[in-house]
């Protein structure tokens, strides 16, 4: 999770009033913005997953995959917007998911066959192919499935304000953290096939992220008032890692056409050519429509839906977050329970989408899209409608999938190298919070972190080590223990809320007011957070509804100018200059 500190700057520019007829005229070129920062995050859970399906010879259900999750992160965008949080926050693919997943398809009984991982004994089209991935896809759905439901209850039940008492910086930390190093394997994998293109991956993403974020570049803009004019944007701060993978992508295509590259699949660097996936973008279909179950019937098993939960509830903390950071940039007052607790509830709701529909993952709100949202000064619900539409259009559009899939291994392992470095940076972040001057907050934060690396590394070298008779139960404890940041997490929790300390010294209470803000110069709470069309209005008139967790306890204000309609969520006052450092954090995945 992205802690609200990462993502303090400025909204809009002194002096201006942002109204909604400057939001219509800049939506398609802001949500187009909001796509780009959050493509990375996207494609590469698919990218990995296919490691652990067996599809790492197969571009073209790579694409399916990759078309799949676009369209269902633009489904749930457009639920979370308009009867969820209400807030402008895209959602999409989880990390936190990815981890419990990978875990589950390392078991005996999931292992990739021997001649799926090579080259020239796979069939993609055989039947026996298909079964291999589908029965592994199958298996992950139903788990994904089940596992959200408890996400449902705990959205819609209000119980998330009950988690949260239990839950400091101490657990935070090596949960999120745990994340990133977790998939430290991945990275190396990706990145070993060329380490020159890895790094000049990772090099150009740090150059634009860090050395030219004050660099601006005119662009062409169309507004009411001025027309067609053109404004100087800080392309670099918003798209760094998609300016960098297309850079290097494109090298690797000119390397390739003049067969700079190996053309020996036995040599190395072979895996930096842009051709091995054959003609991936051809045979894919120009327009796909995914649906529930295209895969199949889904199963279900214990230790998978076990290892779900435990990224199901990382999950959860980590949208909390989220929504009280995109409150404070959009200018809109800090969410209420009710608002939560619906938010919580919806995004439940998209995991299980997102298991029906078959993408292997579920989804979340996105905390580079919290980091976009101050760089582009736009907090517009229309805008993120329209970013939803759009992931809607390229997952019905086949060939941008398939484009995606061209994309060299150590090209995405050099971003891997930017992407998971930071979240695990970032869930150190959470410790500012508490006393990491005490003791007891050292002892706990490094047994948590040294266990969740140590104890899943054990037991994925001895597989055979858990045996207790029941066959259920040594599943979900392998699940478990080789997750690990379900054991760092576990240890951190556990520790925090057993070993003596004050709330100031465990970082509660400076935790709980960083999440409260002045609401003084913003839109009433019931304009922005009530359920839309009227609804609260109506549900208003029953006074036994207000007892209802995800209910608005009344209805609504009304308020008069541009913003009263809630779409424009902009602060009436600027709140203070940006901090770049902060912003490219927010926005480097």
């Amino acid at each position: 999770m992205f802690p609200s500190r990462l993502i303090r700057f400025l909204l809009v520019p002194s002096g201006r009033s942002t109204c909604l007829g400057d939001l219509v005229n800049t939506s398609e070129m802001t949500s187009a913005k909001h796509c780009l920062t959050a493509f990375g995050g996207i494609i590469a859970i698919p990218l990995i997953l296919s490691q652990g399906l067996c599809l790492q010879h197969d571009g073209l259900t790579q694409s399916h995959l990759i078309s799949t999750i676009f369209f269902v992160s633009g489904i749930c965008t457009l639920l979370q917007v308009t009867v969820g949080i209400r807030l402008p926050i895209l959602q999409g693919g989880t990390f936190t998911l990815l981890a419990p997943s990978m875990a589950m398809l390392s078991m005996p009984e999931w292992t990739c066959p021997s001649w799926t991982q090579n080259a020239s004994l796979v069939n993609t089209s055989s039947t026996e192919f298909t079964e291999v991935w589908q029965s592994r896809m199958r298996a992950l759905q139903g788990s994904i499935m089940v596992g959200s439901l408890f996400q449902v209850f705990v959205g819609f039940s209000g119980l998330i304000g009950l988690f949260m008492r239990f839950i400091g910086p101490l657990t935070i930390a090596p949960t999120i953290s745990l994340i990133g190093l977790s998939l430290f394997d991945s990275a190396g994998s990706s990145a070993g096939n060329h380490w020159g293109i890895s790094s000049m991956t990772t090099a150009l993403i740090i150059l634009f992220s860090q050395y030219l974020r004050h660099i601006s570049l005119p662009f062409p803009t169309y507004s009411r008032d001025k027309k067609l004019h053109t404004s100087r944007v800080y392309i670099f701060q918003i798209l760094p890692v998609l300016l960098g993978i297309t850079l290097s992508w494109l090298i690797c295509f000119i390397l390739t056409t003049y067969n700079v590259l190996p053309t020996d699949p036995d040599q190395y660097g072979y895996l930096a050519r842009t051709d091995i996936k054959g003609d991936v973008i051809g045979q894919a279909p120009w327009f796909s429509f995914p649906y529930p179950g295209q895969w199949g019937v889904p199963t279900v098993s214990l230790a998978g839906v076990v290892g779900i939960l435990a990224g199901v509830i990382s999950s959860m903390i980590e949208s909390v977050g989220d929504y009280h950071a995109c409150a404070r940039l959009s200018g809109a007052p800090p969410p209420p329970k009710h608002a939560i607790n619906r938010g919580i509830g919806i995004e439940g709701l998209g995991c299980l989408l997102a298991g029906a529909w078959g993408t292997g993952n579920g989804t979340t709100s996105y905390s580079e899209n919290v980091g976009a949202l101050g760089i582009t000064k736009v907090g517009s619900r229309m805008v993120i409608v329209a970013s939803g539409v759009l992931m809607v259009v390229m997952g019905v559009f086949g060939k941008a999938g398939a484009i995606f899939t061209t994309i060299p291994s150590p090209v995405i392992g050099g971003m891997f190298m930017v992407m998971f470095g930071v979240i695990s940076a970032a869930g150190v972040s959470n410790l500012q919070y508490a006393d990491m001057n005490s003791a007891r907050n050292i002892f706990i934060f490094g047994f948590s972190m040294f266990s969740g690396l140590v104890i899943p590394n054990w037991i994925l070298k001895n597989p055979t080590a858990i045996a207790t008779g029941v066959v259920e139960l040594d599943q979900v404890l392998q699940v478990l223990l080789t997750t690990s940041m379900f054991v760092g997490g576990f240890f951190g929790f556990v520790l925090d809320n057993t070993i003596p300390g004050t709330k100031h010294e465990r970082g509660i209470l400076a935790w709980n007011k960083a999440h409260e803000d002045d609401s003084s110069n913003t839109l009433e709470s019931g304009e922005v957070y009530d359920l839309p069309f009227g609804i609260s209005s109506y549900l208003s008139s029953s006074s036994w509804l207000r007892y209802i967790p995800f209910c608005p306890p009344g209805a609504p204000s009304s308020l008069g100018g541009c913003g009263a309609d809630a779409k424009s969520l902009e602060p009436k006052q600027p709140l203070g200059h940006p901090e770049p450092a902060q912003i490219i954090i927010g926005v480097a995945l």
